[in-house]
């Protein structure tokens, strides 16, 4: 009876890889599902162990020090255990009394890692901070690193202080969009020159496109650089074209080295049409334009979008994490302000803190 080929020398048809991606997707999946499962039992249990720990000591039933001989007691009764030392034990009273009055955030904790938790434990500020650094890190699915680089871009406070600026169409057509776009996109991973062309911003971004996408949010596609357009026997190319998923449309995207000026509106409208005519498919939502500037005047873009009647909106680069501190500061007076605002006053109903 002849042997069987060794396995190297096998063909797998375009059929079978066909057939084996869908095996391997169910294996992916597998693994995903048994790491969630093993993260949704450690998170429990340190809550639990947080819980047990924050009441004891609240009730004066356990001073601080017995935590130290909890500690050795169970590096005694269980050698080789990791992560219930003193230092981690009182982090786990940290994260359930963080957490055990938010209603909302309670159910979410277990979808991250403990390691995500530490980090959003020891650099958030306020409650808002912690509970929008949970949302986002679960829906764009961020990376330990990738999370630091949020926090050291100051995220939260850009999001809160600066809303994206769209114009009207935008907010109408796609409710959405505010919580998708941003006002400005930190690209200090591309390290450009003070002084750069619009050509090295293209090329910096494609070259490392994986972090722009990941800047961008996880529903962003790519779908081509110079992505070429006809109209009328002339031919066109737009900087970068993306799909967004949740809002099922074409997101172009124009670069500009310099100042934002209203007539660049003229251009991208133009794309805009010409997207939505030729390469648009009839399931898909009309295309949104972004217009992607080296620094813009808040004034003139809110004048140049107020009467627009094109899905288009105005954000900026930064080719250098923002000052955090000065962002913090005015985060601070910006909640400052809305406390004083939302006081009762004689004679007229109180006003509203704005929401997140």
């Amino acid at each position: 009876m002849p042997s069987k080929p060794p396995s190297s020398k096998l063909k797998v048809t375009k059929k079978d890889e066909a057939a084996f991606s869908e095996v391997a997707k169910l294996i992916a999946a597998s693994k995903e599902k048994a790491f969630q499962a093993v993260n949704t039992t450690l998170i429990d249990l340190y809550w639990n162990i947080g819980a047990t720990i924050s009441k004891k000591i609240e009730t004066a039933e356990w001073g601080d020090g017995v935590v130290d001989r909890l500690a050795q007691f169970i590096a005694r009764t269980e050698p080789g255990l990791r992560g219930f030392t003193r230092r981690n034990l009182f982090r786990m009273r940290q994260f359930y009394e963080a957490y055990k009055e938010e209603s909302i955030v309670t159910p979410l904790v277990t979808q991250l890692p403990w390691s995500h938790h530490l980090i959003i434990l020891g650099q958030s500020k306020r409650v808002e901070e912690r509970e929008f650094y949970i949302r986002m890190a679960i829906r764009e699915r961020w990376s330990r690193r990738e999370l630091e680089r949020q926090f050291n871009s100051a995220l939260f406070e850009r999001v809160i202080l600066h809303p994206p600026k769209v114009t009207p169409l935008v907010t109408q057509r796609y409710p959405d969009a505010i919580n998708v776009f941003r006002d400005a996109y930190a690209v200090e991973f591309l390290d450009l020159p003070a002084s750069h062309a619009e050509a090295d911003l293209h090329r910096g971004l494609l070259d490392k496109l994986k972090n722009f996408l990941i800047e961008l949010g996880r529903d962003f596609c790519f779908v081509g650089s110079e992505y070429p357009l006809q109209v009328g026997n002339r031919d066109f190319a737009l900087d970068l074209l993306f799909f967004h998923r949740g809002l099922n449309c074409l997101v172009a995207i124009e670069l500009k080295v310099s100042e934002f000026e209203p007539e660049f509106l003229g251009k991208l409208d133009f794309y805009l049409e010409a997207l939505d005519r030729d390469v648009r498919k009839p399931h898909e939502q009309p295309s949104i334009g972004v217009l992607l500037c080296a620094s813009k005047n808040d004034e003139v873009v809110e004048y140049s979008l107020s009467r627009s009647l094109s899905p288009t909106l105005i954000a900026q680069y930064e080719t250098q994490l923002p000052d955090k501190k000065l962002l913090q500061a005015k985060l601070h007076e910006f909640y400052l302000q809305n406390a004083i605002e939302s006081k009762p006053r004689l004679g007229k109903r109180p006003l509203h803190t704005k929401k997140l």
